[in-house]
């Protein structure tokens, strides 16, 4: 996808580094940022330069590659392993990735284990690449149903940022979008600002600028008004860990979103690659919910009138804030679930019957 009419994707290994787009300086600064070593990964991931999790796990993939760099030594490997696991309790793609890079790693010649390493975690980007341009294909039908029902401007909600800068291109709630748009279909995607860290507003709509998309922000109490309103056409959001029964766990907020739209007969779709399907784990309180610094309620960062990018604090000094990143959302308030191998019941049945 473009930034300044020129294509990138948020990841790639150069000169036994790895290259990021650092996602905390976006929207008012791009700055591509090198990471060096395994724990440069790990502060790039706790710190969300990089996020999303397709995305935190190709960078974790990453991690074990810059890990042999620096130390060709098995148990210095599986500390590298394990710490990358801890950085990010919840997106299952994190530990996905590194149980998938460490299956091969650990019966690999010595000899051939850091090339082995490189060729593994770019299989993974570029799968995650693919996963997401077929996510694309397969939602875009979803959008032309609405497109020849209306013969107008379909209007897309989307909450957080599932754009291509939480993958490694496309997106995943965004690539049913950019489809659409390229085939020529009016589209208006409604952002939800995403309170706290405002990933819609600084991300979503940010991305959606640059390939040329009408969208609006909208704080994330919105939604629901618009939806009775009738401004809503359908929602599409993104996901760090759904269960083998087709329950969601999203950025926090989307449970509420997906009550609005199931009280408004809205339908409310979930777009994911397979490597986000936490196929062991039944029950949705058994997820560990990430708990943020309460620093990124209580602070905002922007421009001031000189230009210069400051942190200011909104909040009394006095207060206590709880600042839970994600929430879930029960599979019967999900419309279907969008995956690269098409499109299922939001349930064991259907995604049992998708991926056999």
């Amino acid at each position: 996808m473009k930034i300044e009419g020129k294509n990138y994707k948020t990841i790639w290994f150069e000169d036994n580094k790895v290259k990021i787009i650092d996602q905390t300086k976006l929207p008012h600064k791009f700055l591509i940022k090198e990471l060096k070593t395994c724990d440069d990964v790990v502060v790039a991931i706790k710190g969300m330069e990089v996020r999303g999790a397709p995305l935190i796990g190709a960078t974790a993939a990453y991690g074990l590659v810059l890990s042999l760099i620096e130390n060709d030594d098995l148990d210095f490997l599986k500390k590298s392993s394990e710490y990358l696991i801890n950085s990010r309790p919840t997106a299952i793609n994190l530990k996905w990735a590194v149980d998938r890079m460490m299956k091969k790693l650990l019966v690999a010649e010595k000899n051939e284990i850091l090339n082995l390493a490189i060729t593994e975690a770019k299989n993974i980007c570029d799968e995650d690449e693919k996963f997401c341009n077929e996510i694309g294909l397969n939602g875009l039908t979803l959008i032309e149903e609405i497109y020849k029902k209306k013969n107008k401007t379909v209007n897309i909600l989307t909450h957080c940022n599932a754009g291509w800068l939480a993958t490694i291109n496309w997106g995943t709630a965004t690539s049913p979008i950019y489809h659409a748009h390229k085939k020529g279909i009016p589209v208006h995607v409604w952002v939800d600002e995403t309170r706290p860290r405002n990933q819609g507003a600084n991300l979503t709509s940010f991305e959606l600028n640059e390939e040329g998309i009408n969208n609006t922000i909208i704080a994330d109490n919105t939604g629901g008004i618009l939806m009775q309103r009738g401004e809503v056409d359908m929602c599409i959001v993104g996901t760090d860990r759904t269960l083998s029964n087709g329950d969601v766990c999203n950025k926090i907020g989307t449970y509420l979103k997906a009550l609005a739209a199931y009280d408004n007969n809205i339908p409310f779709y979930v777009a994911l690659p397979s490597s986000t399907i936490d196929w062991m784990l039944k029950d949705h309180k058994q997820i560990p919910i990430e708990e943020r610094n309460s620093e990124e309620l209580s602070h905002l960062e922007g421009f001031d009138a000189q230009g210069e990018i400051k942190k200011i604090q909104i909040y009394p000094k006095k207060s206590k804030s709880l600042n839970l990143a994600f929430d879930v959302t029960p599979a019967k308030y999900v419309t279907k679930l969008i995956t690269e191998k098409g499109i299922c019941d939001s349930s064991s049945e259907g995604l049992n019957n998708l991926f056999k």
